[in-house]
């Protein structure tokens, strides 16, 4: 295609200029030439609008910083509590930041007791405003990162904290998901559990409901399953890659997730503001409900003993 443009120019020129002042070659040269700059162009802009956005993302967070509440609740008692459940029924009703320390943790750990919806959610995940950055390496992932002060805050509680909290017994995954249009769903499994760092953190789940659609576990189709069941799969990031992909989806979708070949949910994506466009499918996703090119507004994971009811309170 390129030869035949570039003959189709020699003839233009020849017939207008009279002479050959254009030959194959050259055209093919100006071609390459023009093309690298444009290459050389594309990354500098990408350069800047990073290092804006960036900026832009600074100040945010120090102005929220500056103006939120503090919502660190402290409860002023000696006992240790393993969840948020556990508060619950001692008779504090407040959601906010609580201190924890599971069964078998060495230590304790702060994590936002969501009260609310009948309350005793231990939320592991929290993403609002794409204030923090997911695109983060094993370490991170591994000891947890984010925001733990503000109400609204984006973190991950850390897959060493979600082992231990999800190794004490049976419990409920609910995750709460929101689009740019104001619309809520959810989704919620049962037997939900995280396997220590030998497993390479190990994801399980059990049976779907909700209204959300079941992209983790590839229920939506059973021809699907091999490539978007994340039931079972180990986690992976950028630096440590444990899907079942040939390459490193990690990496290409710019999160640490339970990575299958590659997802039909990935809940720690790059946030975009609704539809985007990109060279893979790496926003915030759950395919079930807007698809691959559809980013989420907000989402929240969190965990609940599977017994657990408000009214034994």
């Amino acid at each position: 295609m390129k030869k035949w443009l570039c003959f189709h120019l020699f003839i233009l020129n020849v017939l207008i200029a009279g002479t050959v002042g254009l030959t194959l070659e050259s055209c093919l040269q100006e071609q390459l030439r023009l093309k690298a700059q444009v290459r050389l162009l594309e990354h500098s802009v990408k350069q800047q609008q990073a290092r804006i956005v960036q900026l832009l993302l600074e100040k945010d967070t120090q102005n929220r910083d500056k103006g939120a509440e503090n919502s660190v609740v402290n409860l002023e008692e000696e006992r240790e509590h393993k969840d948020c459940a556990e508060i619950y029924k001692a008779g504090h009703r407040q959601s906010g930041f609580h201190k924890l320390k599971p069964l078998g943790s060495p230590s304790g750990f702060l994590a936002y007791c969501d009260m609310s919806g009948g309350g005793g959610w231990t939320v592991f995940q929290r993403r609002s405003d794409g204030s923090q950055n997911f695109d983060r390496d094993w370490a991170d992932y591994e000891d947890g990162f984010g925001d733990f002060a503000s109400p609204d805050g984006e973190f991950w509680l850390g897959n060493k904290n979600l082992h231990y909290l999800t190794s004490q017994g049976n419990y409920t995954l609910k995750i709460d998901l929101s689009d740019f249009g104001g619309e809520q769903r959810f989704a919620q499994y049962e037997n939900f559990r995280v396997a220590d760092e030998k497993s390479f953190y190990m994801m399980s789940c059990g049976q779907y409901y909700g209204t959300a659609g079941d992209s983790l576990t590839g229920g939506f189709h059973p021809e699907v399953k091999w490539w978007a069941n994340h039931q079972g799969m180990k986690f992976s990031t950028k630096d440590r890659d444990n899907d079942n992909y040939e390459k490193n989806c990690a990496e290409e979708d710019r999160a640490g997730w339970w990575f299958n070949r590659c997802h039909s949910a990935n809940l720690n994506g790059l946030y975009y503001n609704g539809p985007y466009s990109a060279t893979t499918d790496n926003g915030i996703v759950w395919y079930t409900w807007h698809g691959w090119w559809y980013s989420l507004k907000s989402v929240a994971m969190k965990v609940r003993p599977s017994n657990f009811s408000p009214d034994d309170v």
